[in-house]
């Protein structure tokens, strides 16, 4: 699965505390990619229910995952784009329930 990023989410990605960004790069890495290539595969397959990814109703084409639940509360939202034809991830957003402010 290939990534792009916004601004907005390197900036955000930087603010994160070492360990919250360590830990978001693990959970995209062992998780969010292997069910992400899956849907990509399979349109229409489910998320696994853990990462709970869903998207959001107030910015169409926009996504939604929870990569943590406390400690921090660890969200990110995203979208479907297309690299050299590919199904591929544009990372918006990621961080607290703040970034839905502007996902």
């Amino acid at each position: 699965m290939r990534f792009e990023t916004t601004p907005a989410f390197e900036a955000d990605l930087r603010r994160l505390a070492p360990a919250h960004r360590s830990l978001f790069i693990q959970v995209v890495r062992d998780r969010f990619v292997p069910a992400a290539e899956s849907v990509a595969e399979k349109p229409g397959s489910k998320w696994p229910q853990g990462l709970r990814v869903k998207p959001l109703r107030e910015a169409p084409g926009v996504w939604e995952l929870t990569w943590a639940f406390s400690g921090p509360d660890g969200r990110a939202t995203f979208e479907w784009i297309q690299l050299e034809g590919e199904p591929a991830i544009r990372w918006r957003r990621v961080g607290s329930h703040a970034i839905f402010h502007e996902p």
